[in-house]
């Protein structure tokens, strides 16, 4: 793959500016891919794309496939003639995502778009051409929507058994019950693809490619463990979770974490050729430029946890098939334009694994000041094949972080800076991560404005107020653009346009010629 020397911003879609409550696909998301061009950044990370459930966490999907409909513009299907012009606008606040009014506000007005659309033939004809497309993830998916409606969002495994584990009679009985429902469940992924791949042609257009996210598990109430339980370690006669994965103690917790996705029976996806990870990073391809893995340790060899325990400590490691995934990764869809997160205790079988396909791995610098001279965060430890944040989605702000540390850690850090600016810590951590050698540096919006602990988007272990941080219109001033854009040329990360990008090879083993 081409890896440029660039830099980029990230930001989820949810934290888009705008006045229906919650970032969308509409005029502020090319607003601000604007911002971006205009900054010189060429990449746009965002978090998994998917519809969520409860704690609203895009790490936790109902799909693995699906789009989250509350990114749906409704001023688009306004300007489409499929919702009237004068819909009244509740006033939500404008830099917090308060996801139950917002769902409160789309819902009905995405039920009365659905009844406009059904009138139009032609539609309906486009509708079933993408029904025919995504055949392969979206029927199973839109019938759980339809069915977790039917159960007022209830988990599969509280459904009557034979349904929870789609025995055929009464599969085809719930299905003929709420199939005008499924429809509209169908409707709404076509109005969230539409718009999506609007949006990804428009960045494309302005030289600004998409990192894309994907957890390296799926939820255990999802389409994908309803659809498949043969893939995952599920106790066949309660649909619970009898594998759950996590990761076991370790310096930050003496009982690990144990997160309660159900972990993979590898065996079994190895007998399918790995055939459900290859069309979902099919998938996802087609939605983004980039792809980060998140969790990629877990591909060598990853923590289980028997079913029934309260902690992650009595578990065991367990050898995966990484190598083996992943080549067949490539011998399908070509070379894998690839970053992972790589991250925590990592081995040396795992870099071995990561260096084997020259993937990038992840350097953070808000890890870097602990005193020890080998550590891997700081920059001059760093190899170019890397992608460096000043923090990720689940750290504090650079702002935050830095006043949070004790006297001697901050004098450590201004000792390896060598100064500290009066433009604040955040623009120096900016300034280091784009003077380092690593090929990609990618910035939190967040610490580009200097938020503090306002600012921040997830902190695990706390179990409500994440994932509701949002921008503002204003902030994104073109004074700011152009301080990010001197940084960018300064340190070699600007470049006019993207080298063309390298086809996909086909799989000379698929008989349908798809790459």
């Amino acid at each position: 793959m081409s890896w440029p020397r660039c830099s980029g911003l990230l930001l989820h879609p949810t934290s888009l500016p705008g006045a229906g409550g919650i970032g969308d696909l509409g005029a502020g998301s090319r607003q601000w891919v604007d911002f971006l061009a205009q900054a010189e950044q060429r990449l746009w990370q965002i978090l998994p794309l998917g519809p969520t459930g409860y704690g609203n966490s895009p790490y936790l999907s109902y799909s693995a496939m699906a789009g989250n409909p509350l990114l749906i513009s409704l001023e688009q299907l306004q300007a489409q003639g499929l919702l009237p012009a004068d819909l009244p606008q509740p006033n939500f606040p404008p830099s917090r995502v308060d996801y139950e009014a917002v769902y409160r506000h789309k819902l009905p007005r995405l039920r009365l778009a659905w009844s406009h659309f059904q009138a139009d033939r032609t539609a309906m004809a486009n509708l079933r051409e993408f029904q025919a497309q995504q055949a392969h993830w979206l029927p199973d998916f839109s019938l759980f929507m339809a069915l977790k409606d039917a159960h007022q969002g209830r988990p599969w495994y509280e459904w009557e058994p034979a349904l929870a584990w789609r025995a055929p009679q009464a599969l085809a009985q719930w299905q003929a019950r709420v199939q005008p429902d499924q429809e509209f469940h169908s409707f709404l992924q076509y109005l969230f693809w539409q718009q999506w791949q609007e949006l990804h042609a428009y960045a494309q257009s302005r030289q600004v490619r998409i990192i894309g996210d994907l957890p390296i598990y799926v939820a255990h109430d999802s389409a994908d463990v309803w659809a498949h339980p043969e893939l995952f370690a599920i106790d066949r006669e309660t649909g619970a979770v009898a594998l759950m994965a996590g990761v076991p103690p370790d310096y930050f917790s003496a009982t690990g974490q144990l997160w309660g996705n159900p972990v993979y029976d590898w065996e079994a996806l190895k007998q399918t050729d790995f055939a459900w990870w290859v069309e979902r990073l099919r998938h996802l391809l087609q939605l983004v430029d980039w792809i980060r893995i998140d969790h990629f340790r877990g591909f060598e060899s990853f923590w289980q946890v028997p079913q029934g325990e309260e902690t992650a400590v009595q578990g065991e490691w367990v050898a995966a098939p990484g190598e083996a995934l992943f080549r067949t990764l490539e011998q399908k869809l070509g070379a894998l334009p690839i970053l992972v997160e790589d991250l925590g205790v990592i081995t040396p079988a795992v870099e071995a694994l990561r260096d084997q396909f020259g993937l990038p791995g992840t350097k953070v610098l808000q890890f870097g000041f602990d005193d020890n001279p080998d550590n891997p965060y700081l920059p001059f430890n760093f190899v170019q094949n890397c992608v460096v944040y000043t923090g990720t989605h689940d750290n504090p702000t650079t702002v935050a972080w830095y006043e949070a540390l004790d006297t001697a850690a901050q004098h450590r850090v201004i000792r390896y800076l060598g100064y500290l600016s009066a433009q604040g810590i955040h623009w120096d951590l900016v300034r280091l991560g784009m003077a380092s050698v690593a090929r990609w540096c990618i910035i939190p919006l967040q610490d580009v404005l200097g938020l503090g602990r306002e600012g921040r988007m997830n902190a695990p272990g706390e179990a409500v107020g994440n994932w509701e941080w949002r921008t503002v219109a204003a902030a994104l001033t073109p004074d700011l653009a152009e301080r990010l854009a001197a940084l960018t040329r300064t340190y070699g990360r600007a470049h006019q346009k993207w080298p063309e990008p390298e086809l996909p090879q086909p799989d000379p083993t698929s008989s349908d010629g798809q790459t």
